[in-house]
């Protein structure tokens, strides 16, 4: 498997990579091949595919339902979709700092701006069928992971500091309504819908995932972090058995997260920028659970400008989760 990279610096999350990098035991700078501890393995039967490589540092994907994906780069800022087959089209270019991208319905939702100080940023709509582009909201502060809810509200993270963090924000399309600070979640950035219907998961660069509650979003609740999780999460994804599975920076892996437990694991790792020195953020970036023929697997993007597939071995439930109905 392609394990190059080629990330480069960003200010997005320099200073906490590097306090990070203190707690994993993996220096910036230091030599990667004495990088220290890593995280507990559970890799055995996970088989993983690069389907693209070379397209600049992704940032995040979603599947476009035909066995295609859109994602972002947020170096080179563009909007781009893959399909079936692996060929990469840029559809937006000249972003600035792209981050989250979902599909629901007949657009591609996705933001801009992601960063400690980065700008202020946007949620954006890009229309398939027209390539129309809708600017919905403005004066983000860093927004980065996004989620749309069951009845179609969307929920997004942000990781600025600039003036005060604003925590996870609520949006509604049909209406136009937007909360700024729904969740008081400082510094967020992945996010994915619990099985349950009725929560979220969240982290943030305090290096811990929580859970919060749809209809109370000030009971957030600490699901993993050190010393169960060692790890900088990015997004992440859930399945209906309640696995959560999240792209790491520190260390370029995905984990496998129990959060009934806490109890965490890596499938893979190392997806980082290889050479003498560590150049962060340069790890994997965003997971999600798509289609693999009658089955599902894992879609990943890192900032070595891959999209990778992982099927999973046997006994491993990958069906996506669902909102109670």
């Amino acid at each position: 498997m392609a394990r190059s990279a080629i990330g480069l610096r960003s200010k997005r999350v320099r200073a906490a990579l590097l306090t990070t990098a203190v707690a994993a035991g993996i220096l910036a700078g230091a030599p990667a091949a004495t990088a220290g501890p890593g995280p507990a393995m559970c890799a055995d039967g996970w088989q993983a595919t690069t389907l693209v490589e070379g397209v600049g540092n992704l940032e995040n994907l979603d599947s476009d339902g035909n066995g295609g994906f859109y994602v972002t780069g947020i170096i080179d800022g563009f909007l781009a979709h893959v399909d079936s087959s692996g060929r990469f089209e840029k559809l937006l270019t000249g972003l600035d700092h792209p981050a989250g991208v979902r599909v629901a319905g007949p657009y591609v939702y996705f933001l801009t701006g992601d960063g400690l100080t980065e700008a202020p940023g946007t949620l954006q709509r890009y229309e398939k069928a027209t390539g129309a582009v809708t600017t919905l909201l403005t004066g983000l502060n860093g927004p980065n992971g996004l989620l749309p809810l069951p009845e179609g509200d969307l929920l997004f993270t942000t990781i600025g500091t600039t003036g005060t963090p604003t925590g996870i924000a609520r949006y509604r399309p049909s209406t136009g309504e937007y909360t700024r600070t729904w969740a008081d979640l400082p510094l967020s950035n992945g996010i994915a819908l619990a099985p349950d219907g009725k929560s979220v998961y969240a982290d943030n660069l305090t290096m811990r995932i929580f859970r919060i509650p749809l209809d109370a979003p000030d009971r957030q609740v600490v699901v993993t972090g050190i010393p169960n999780l060692i790890s900088l999460p990015d997004d992440m994804e859930a399945t209906r058995a309640d696995t959560l599975y999240v792209a790491d920076h520190a260390f370029g892996s995905i984990n496998q997260v129990n959060p009934a437990t806490g109890a965490a694991c890596a499938i893979i790792t190392g997806l980082i920028k290889p050479g003498p020195t560590r150049n962060p953020p340069d790890g994997t970036t965003s997971v999600r659970i798509a289609r693999d023929g009658d089955s599902w697997a894992l879609y990943i993007t890192g900032m070595d400008g891959t999209l990778r597939r992982l099927r999973p071995p046997a006994g491993i439930d990958l069906t996506p989760a669902t909102p109670a109905r």
